[in-house]
């Protein structure tokens, strides 16, 4: 069965390297390092310093392993040839029915997706209402916080 492809722009393939790497040459021999001190203290059957080590292993095993297949399924987001319709990748203005005030988002995969910074899931409601529309294009979303009507005022 093939890997589902994981959509990431350069910057987020770089951020996602540069974590793995430091939690195979920093955090890995760090948890060794208190898997085998917790061991010197003896009885390891009630010992909670090797059981807070052995679960942060598993936790750094596991986001390793996760990032490790992430990686290996990406599928790089070019910067979209400017079309005016929206796509992965897609910087779009979007200013909500009633309201002066405009939002900024990028479109993204869901392994980059940061509402805070402005990035969004190309399936998360809005994003999925985005892709495909053009300027001028009105939006209808229904997000877990209820209906929005969108206008897309700007595509780069």
């Amino acid at each position: 069965m093939a890997d589902k492809p994981v959509p990431l722009t350069l910057e987020g393939r770089e951020k996602l390297q540069k974590e793995l790497d430091f939690l195979i040459s920093v955090k890995r021999p760090e948890v060794a390092e208190a898997i085998h001190s917790a061991k010197e203290e003896g009885d390891i059957s009630e010992n909670s310093a090797y059981d807070a080590a052995k679960e942060q292993q598993a936790f750094v095993e596991g986001r390793i392993m996760q990032i490790e297949q992430m990686l290996k399924n990406a599928e790089i987001i070019e910067t979209p040839a400017w079309t005016g319709i929206v796509a992965l990748g897609s910087k779009v203005k979007v200013v909500e029915k009633g309201s002066k005030d405009e939002e900024e988002y990028q479109i993204v995969g869901p392994a980059e997706a940061d509402p805070a910074k402005g990035r969004i899931s190309n399936e998360s409601p809005v994003g999925r209402a985005l892709m495909g529309k053009k300027k001028g294009d009105p939006i209808m979303v229904e997000t877990p916080a209820g209906k929005r009507q969108l206008k897309l005022i700007e595509v780069k």
